[in-house]
Formats: C-alpha cells, structure tokens, sequence
C-alpha cells in the first residue's frame, strides 16, 4: 500500500481525533499538523474548547453568530484542543452542528481529548445533537492514540 501524501486527508475532509492521557503530546502534534497544513497553503484555524465555546455565546450576544460560524465552516482545517472535557452544553452543540455540517467532506477537523473517542457521545448533553455531531466527526476519521508519561514530567 502507498504512504499517504502530505495533507491528504485535507483533500479528502477527513478528520482527526488524537486522545491520550494529559501531557502526552496530542495538542503538539495537533499543532504540528497545522503547521504542516500552513505550509501546504491551507488556512488553519485552533480554538482551545473552552475558548470556542466562548466565542459561540459572546458571538450570540453581540449579533456575529453567523459570521463567527461561517469563519469556521470554511477554514481549511479547524483544530479544537481538549475537546469535551466539559460537557457540551445545547448552544455550544447546536453551533457544533451546524459547523460540521457545513464543514463535511470539506474542510478537516483536528480534535484533542484526554477522553477516549468512545467517552464523547455522553459528553454532549442534548442526545440530538450528540447524533449529529458523532455522526459528522466518525465518518471516515483518522483516529490517532497516544500512549506514554507527561512529557512534561521529563523536563
């Protein structure tokens, strides 16, 4: 079987899922790929979580919902860290929806989680949302395991 070319599951709207206990590495190789996606010419766009949730209600209070979601579905590769490490509330979820939903098949998504892919579903407190939301992230996901220490227990 070939090796894959660099930045194809870009092409392709793949997704990404890099789990592993805290201090592991998933956010520096999260990073590393949208350094590599930069350089391929793509535009890349990371949220930390809570950051993204954030930005969903300051954007639903000041009238830039749309434009905020809009930025996101169409950003090449959009990278969120620490994913669902709290529970997703409805207005968070239903801004997920619809980014995903536009963003299928064209645009990649990078997601960090200390959490197995397996833990998310019951992360998302409205089961509807967490339907569509599980369904847009699986479909032909690239799932990424790191195991080891904190690396930053070794500095």
């Amino acid at each position: 079987m070939a090796a894959a070319l660099p930045g194809e599951y870009i092409k392709k709207g793949q997704n990404v899922a890099i789990t592993g206990a805290t201090g592991c590495g998933k956010s520096y190789l999260a990073c590393a790929l949208g350094n590599q996606a930069c350089e391929l010419g793509y535009k890349v766009t990371y949220y930390p979580m809570q950051r993204f949730v954030g930005n969903i209600h300051s954007s639903n209070a000041d009238g830039s919902y749309m434009s905020f979601v809009n930025k996101l579905s169409k950003t090449n590769v959009l990278i969120l860290d620490d994913f669902l490490m709290e529970r997703l509330e409805p207005v968070a979820s239903v801004a997920l929806v619809n980014i995903l939903e536009d963003r299928y098949e064209r645009g990649a998504t990078i997601l960090t989680s200390q959490l197995p892919v397996s833990k998310w579903y019951e992360q998302i407190t409205n089961t509807t949302h967490a339907d569509a939301i599980m369904d847009r992230l699986m479909a032909g996901m690239n799932r990424i395991e790191l195991i080891g220490e904190s690396l930053r227990n070794k500095q």
